[in-house]
């Protein structure tokens, strides 16, 4: 187990809850998060044991951004951050958390703004409790708004219209709006936000972990193509490699037994 000052993880079987760890601050990342974010995401490429991730912020709100005071006064170990902009390796978390095999459940309660939207934003799917306000904060502190991989994951998540008023504005998106335009798949009232994540790991649980595995691989491939017959090509592949797993002929199995399946790892 990791020994972090700024994260917490707490292991539920085959799911890891991963929560920033800084509520008396709103969870602002700071060098030391981004630091421990980096050892954790890279500690899970070839952990294969830890199946789903759920990413949430301690307290009342999942992350409000970069803690530029904490910079400003040194208050913490000093990383390659200037006062104005994200730590370089916070984009490296980013690249981390789409490269890990594991799908990424983000439940995004009260504030998730700058670097936090973008945490949210690389997750694979996201849960927005009802006090949810996301922002991307960059365009607000005088840089641009394309930052930590947002103008690849906004458009392509909300249309270009949508993140292009988000981005060039700062302006706040609450949770029935997020829904409304596909930015997270559900809206829970808040004491309830655990429950939808734990629920929606379960049923991933029940998948093959191979199957699981690839379907993130797949998708994350499938979205750098532009023909259609590249990406049943693709399709194809995959799901050769899946039947050649011992877990595919007990899904089968299960599935027609009407019973929960048990796999081999």
């Amino acid at each position: 187990m990791f020994d972090f000052r700024a994260l917490r993880v707490e292991q539920e079987g085959a799911v890891d809850w991963l929560t920033l760890n800084r509520p008396n601050r709103l969870n602002a990342i700071t060098g030391i998060m981004t630091q421990e974010l980096c050892q954790y995401f890279s500690a899970l490429q070839d952990d294969y044991s830890r199946r789903v991730v759920i990413l949430r912020g301690a307290g009342a709100n999942v992350c409000a951004g970069l803690d530029i005071k904490a910079q400003q006064e040194n208050s913490e170990q000093a990383s390659d951050v200037g006062p104005y902009r994200p730590a370089p390796s916070l984009s490296t978390v980013v690249r981390l958390m789409r490269r890990c095999p594991q799908p990424i459940i983000s439940l995004v309660r009260g504030a998730a703004c700058g670097g936090g939207f973008a945490l949210a934003l690389a997750s694979d799917i996201r849960i927005a409790g009802a006090s949810a306000r996301m922002n991307d904060a960059f365009i607000k502190i005088g840089i641009s708004g394309c930052e930590l991989g947002l103008s690849y994951f906004l458009p392509r998540t909300v249309g270009l219209s949508v993140a292009s008023e988000l981005m060039m504005t700062g302006r706040f998106i609450g949770a029935e709006r997020a829904r409304a335009v596909g930015l997270v798949s559900d809206v829970a009232p808040d004491e309830e936000l655990d429950a939808v994540g734990r629920q929606l790991a379960s049923e991933m649980l029940r998948t093959t972990p191979l199957g699981l595995r690839k379907t993130k691989e797949t998708l994350n491939l499938a979205m750098k193509l532009n023909e259609l017959d590249a990406v049943i090509d693709l399709e194809e592949h995959t799901q050769l490699t899946c039947m050649e797993s011992g877990d595919f002929k007990e899904a089968l199995t299960a599935f027609v037994e009407k019973r929960e399946p048990r796999f081999s790892h």
